[in-house]
């Protein structure tokens, strides 16, 4: 069994050693320098100080990465969102302040996810054997309500519209509101998506997705105003109820996710490769009761391998080792593996598992 806390760190620095210390060479992005506005964008939604793969084996990296990417794209949506705000009050457009409600609603669920992020640099301590990282799941059923809850006060809004019509003023600036809203929101996602997959937050990816389909629904915005020009004044609270409708959508999506990760579901092809790249280390006879899962944006993951009977304890600990090294390597997101090796059963005489009657949850292969 291997529960020795300075292999982890062992292997953190061989990673970082071995595939991070060298000279970043991007001479092709100093074309951009005399833009300063280009270059500035670029360095602040593609930083080229740390990769993928660094990100992801520094966990201390990877929660930084986190945070900077909430408070960019909280600053973001907070400005798309005030702008519609003046909108909404000179156009009296109930679609453009559903879109806003959903924008200030998707910037706010910024706090608890950092929250969950600044949470999850904690140590682990002898409460919390496995430290901080389910805060960012927990931060993520938050954000599911929070969605649910801009679901309902749109669709309120639009019903009352409805009931009582109302005239939509300044036509042109709703739509310019609508537009501003679509291109807000679709930087925000793109930014989002690729920092959550960096660092493998489903979180982070997942609130992506949703700035990304608040972005359509500001188009959904558009086509309300269009309509109300062509001489349709309730296409405008139909197309709120039909954001409200898409932002059901959202959570329906959105808490299946995080159903997931509360249950510490994993994609099945995360766990064939964690099994797969085990199997193929030469001295692995066989490996069985295979689990892994994620706490936040870190994955922890336990196996069984089998090795030959006749080898010392040493033989079988250097076996295991190994296991471990190459899934650090094959799995970024890894950040604690327990190997625990069992010996072939070559001797019918033996009874090489007299605890086995203990085990009440085998696990499927």
């Amino acid at each position: 069994m291997k529960h020795n806390d300075e292999h982890e760190h062992r292997e953190r620095e061989h990673h970082q050693d071995h595939d991070h210390n060298h000279d970043h060479n991007h001479g092709h992005e100093h074309s951009y320098s005399n833009n300063k506005v280009i270059a500035w964008l670029k360095h602040l939604f593609m930083p080229h100080s740390h990769g993928h793969q660094q990100a992801a084996l520094d966990p201390n990296l990877a929660t930084d990465r986190g945070i900077w990417a909430l408070k960019i794209s909280l600053a973001g949506l907070l400005v798309t969102a005030i702008f519609q705000v003046f909108i909404v009050a000179i156009s009296g457009s109930v679609a453009l302040l559903a879109d806003t409600i959903h924008n200030f609603s998707d910037a706010l669920t910024a706090i608890p996810l950092g929250l969950a992020f600044w949470l999850s640099r904690r140590a682990r301590n002898r409460r919390y054997t496995y430290g901080y990282g389910r805060a960012e799941d927990i931060a993520g059923v938050i954000i599911v309500l929070m969605i649910a809850f801009s679901a309902g006060v749109a669709i309120y809004q639009s019903i009352l519209k409805i009931i009582n019509p109302q005239p939509i003023n300044h036509l042109s600036w709703v739509a310019a509101a609508a537009v501003i809203g679509f291109l807000g929101n679709e930087l925000v996602a793109v930014f989002r998506i690729r920092v959550g997959k960096e660092i493998g937050s489903a979180a982070l990816v997942a609130d992506g997705y949703h700035a990304r389909t608040d972005g359509f629904t500001s188009l959904a915005v558009l086509a309300g105003a269009i309509g109300v020009w062509l001489g349709f004044p309730l296409f405008d609270p139909i197309v709120g109820l039909g954001i409200g409708a898409a932002i059901l959508g959202i959570v329906w999506k959105s808490a299946q996710d995080m159903w997931h990760r509360m249950m510490d579901a994993v994609d099945p092809e995360i766990h064939a490769e964690f099994k797969h790249t085990a199997s193929h280390i030469p001295g692995v006879m066989d490996v069985h009761s295979t689990a892994i899962r994620w706490l936040g944006h870190r994955l922890y993951g336990e196996m069984h391998i089998t090795v030959n009977c006749q080898q010392t304890t040493l033989q079988s600990h250097f076996i295991a080792e190994e296991v471990r090294h190459n899934l650090f390597h094959k799995i970024p997101s890894l950040v604690e593996v327990v190997v625990h090796t069992d010996p072939c059963e070559c001797d019918e005489k033996i009874e090489y598992h007299p605890t086995s009657h203990h085990n009440f949850m085998p696990v499927a292969e």
